[in-house]
């Protein structure tokens, strides 16, 4: 029994051996099993993490809630393992963050999508902020990771202790206990994120509700300040319209009765203008461009704005040439230096001095023609500034200005291709700067309104409105000239018209009619039955315009008077060029609906 004592002896150090190399590689391949999984485990929940955040955040990116998208990242700090947090728009610039001690946000990053990387024993995840299929921005969290002399200590440990089965099997256990009780925490903290993000969001949906109640509570304000302006203005106007009707009804004397029947006209005229501005702001007006000195055409309107403003009030108007010329609807580029005077007025109670001038600016692609207005007034309250272009805002009183004048000049400014600016110390007086892009184009001629005698001969039109006064009163300027025509109410019965009698000359109807036929589907739809035949669509307003226009028609915009539509009518008409009526000086205003 000696030998097997001896290969006893011998034999279990080497099987000791043996079993301490396979207890030392399964200790190895437990502990490189339990590093990845480890590494993965945080992996996954620093994933769901980032992804949570980058949800938690769409909102506030999409609206530039900077403060929002703060909370949001505040709320990551429970998370100890967390170093820093940050979030960055979709031009890569950081919107919000925080880091613990010894950790730096950067300003600036490049997106590197749905990333999770292991670096410098720290963990980084990257997540997309997606609203709607559109990338917003980035969620990045930096994670701390255990130290590699730390884990190598630990794993070094355990091997040893492997060499003991019971205690291998212990430290296993208390291994995972301890991950069980970290995975609890890990979750206990996502609950708490996920309870902290669904307060927020009921935080947000509470203030959208009172921002939106704001807004309807601004828009009743604005459409009372509207209402009472427009209506003050337009009571002013019937009053002279109706006092004057009463007095032509008493007086015989000639130039008296002419004198109120200019007032009447200028009260239409007025009238005319305030829906003009308003349908201006409303953009239901297309521009009518012409090139033109703009030196000129300010030197131009020198009497204009002195009979506007008070005597007490002196205008000077400085043209610094040379100038470039512009490209720009007149009136509206007119009614915009106008209403400015008009707001430099009402800024000098008590007189002053309005000075208006006319420059170059820039150089190259930016060059174009400033017009700067100002004044001596009041000035403007540096809070007040950034409204001042704002539609229906006004300082005046109830009934005493509509808020449209600075937003026609800033509407006017954009759809001309330039810019509006005001600067202004309150007590000193403000300056409103206009600046408008040049053209190459050559200055326009003087345009030159033509005359019409009363006709030598005759026509049949028919007249296509639906609005009683105005068809009477284009009924009577048609006979005036000569034509006689046929009223239908809409465009369904003017088409039963045509076809029970085609013998029309001209057909003139209205854009906007109830029904289902406007006037445009009428024009096209005789187009379609008679080819030759003439059609010209009147309107006040309406998007179709450019798309009639487009489609060939002739327009012909309300209010028109009696020269605007004998000359478009001998436009529209083959050989009718013989037609000529004198309409009275002053007089633009004509029907409308």
């Amino acid at each position: 029994m000696g030998w097997l004592s001896t290969v006893r002896a011998r034999g279990v150090p080497l099987v000791a051996m043996i079993c301490l190399a396979i207890l030392l590689v399964a200790g190895l391949l437990i502990s490189i099993s339990n590093e990845r999984a480890m590494k993965e485990e945080l992996a996954r929940e620093a994933g769901a993490q980032a992804d949570l955040l980058a949800s938690a955040v769409s909102g506030a990116l999409a609206f530039d809630d900077r403060q929002a998208a703060q909370d949001y990242v505040n709320a990551v700090q429970v998370n100890p393992s967390v170093l820093a947090a940050a979030i960055y728009d979709e031009n890569n610039r950081l919107v919000a963050g925080y880091a613990r001690p010894g950790e730096v946000i950067r300003p600036v990053v490049e997106p590197r999508g749905t990333t999770t990387l292991f670096q410098d024993g720290k963990l980084y995840v990257d997540r997309p902020v997606v609203e709607g299929g559109q990338r917003l921005g980035t969620a990045r969290l930096r994670l701390m990771d255990t130290p590699a002399s730390q884990r190598l200590s630990r794993y070094a440990g355990m091997m040893l202790v492997l060499a003991l089965a019971a205690l291998l099997i212990a430290v296993l256990t208390l291994t995972q206990s301890a991950l069980r009780v970290a995975n609890r925490a890990l979750t206990a903290r996502a609950a708490e994120l996920a309870s902290a993000n669904d307060r927020l969001q009921e935080q947000m949906v509470e203030r959208e509700r009172a921002e939106e109640a704001l807004r309807q509570s601004q828009k009743m304000e604005a459409i009372g300040r509207l209402t009472g302006g427009v209506a003050h203005d337009f009571n002013n106007l019937l009053m002279v319209v109706s006092s004057a009707i009463d007095l032509l009804q008493r007086s015989a004397d000639p130039a008296r009765r002419q004198a109120l029947m200019d007032g009447m006209r200028q009260a239409v005229d007025r009238g005319s203008g305030l829906t003009r501005q308003l349908l201006a702001f409303s953009r239901q007006t297309p521009l009518r461009t012409a090139v033109i000195d703009v030196g000129d055409q300010v030197e131009g309107m020198r009497i204009l704005l002195e009979r506007s403003l008070r005597e007490d009030i002196a205008v000077d108007i400085e043209v610094r040439r040379p100038l470039r010329p512009i490209e720009v609807d007149v009136g509206e580029l007119e009614l915009a230096i106008l209403n400015l005077a008009v707001n430099a007025r009402d800024a000098m109670p008590e007189g002053g001095r309005l000075v208006i001038t006319v420059e170059m600016q820039g150089e190259g692609p930016t060059e174009a023609v400033r017009i700067s207005v100002a004044d001596t007034g009041s000035g403007i309250p540096e809070a007040l500034l950034p409204r001042v272009f704002e539609p229906f805002f006004t300082t005046k009183e109830v009934g005493k200005g509509t808020g449209l004048g600075l937003s026609q000049v800033y509407g006017f400014a954009r759809s001309s291709g330039g810019e509006v600016h005001v600067g202004s110390t309150h007590g000193e007086g403000a300056t409103f700067i206009l600046s408008l892009p040049v053209t190459d184009k050559t200055v326009s001629g003087a345009p030159v309104r033509a005359t019409y005698s009363q006709p030598a001969g005759e026509g049949r039109v028919l007249l296509v409105e639906d609005d009683e006064s105005v068809a009477e009163g284009v009924g009577h300027m048609l006979s005036e000239l000569g034509y006689t025509h046929v009223r239908a109410s809409t465009g369904e019965e003017a088409l039963r018209v045509f076809h029970a009698d085609p013998a029309f000359d001209l057909v003139l109807s209205d854009m906007v009619m109830p029904g289902t036929m406007n006037g445009l589907a009428l024009a096209t739809e005789l187009r379609a039955i008679a080819p030759d035949l003439p059609v010209i669509l009147s309107t006040g307003f309406s998007d179709a315009a450019a798309t009639a226009s487009r489609a060939g028609f002739t327009l012909l915009s309300k209010p028109y008077g009696l020269s605007d539509l004998a000359a478009t009518l001998a436009a529209a008409l083959p050989g009718d060029d013989h037609r000529n009526v004198t309409e009275p000086p002053g007089s633009p205003g004509g029907p409308q609906a």
